[in-house]
């Protein structure tokens, strides 16, 4: 099954592998948590270009995102395992238009579509960040 926005395209960045990617593209929602922090937090994720991003609904100084912000390194949570990651910003307006429409295409119910929209503000949008595996 191919990935909605994969490439095809190899670098030397550190990548999930292809069957973490596939899984994550088809989870509907996930859990993260950041350095020592006692929970895990259910967020949307989506996977454009083979990498995978996430935007934080309301940025509160006590939410994931500023928990990510002090201590990029943590964890996410997929098929009941936490695999380690580290996060950082996400910059560039065509790469950021890019991971609203895969917002939309994913999710895409009628109960989705509000916090789709959502996320298309400023603010929102200025809250992405890409997780990245950590080894």
């Amino acid at each position: 099954m191919k990935r909605k926005g994969a490439s095809s395209r190899t670098t030397a960045r550190a990548a999930f592998p292809s069957r973490v990617l596939d899984a994550l593209a088809e989870a509907s929602m996930l859990g993260v948590r950041s350095g020592k922090q006692h929970r895990f937090t259910g967020i949307w994720v989506v996977v454009v270009r083979g990498r995978v991003f996430a935007r934080s609904w309301n940025d509160k100084a006590t939410g994931w995102r500023a928990a990510f912000r002090e201590n990029p390194k943590g964890s996410i949570r997929w098929a009941a395992r936490p695999v380690p990651v580290r996060t950082r910003p996400v910059r560039g307006e065509r790469l950021l238009d890019q991971i609203q429409k895969a917002y939309a295409e994913k999710y895409s119910t009628p109960g989705s579509r509000k916090w789709v929209r959502g996320f298309r503000a400023a603010g929102r949008r200025a809250t992405t960040i890409e997780f990245l595996p950590r080894g």
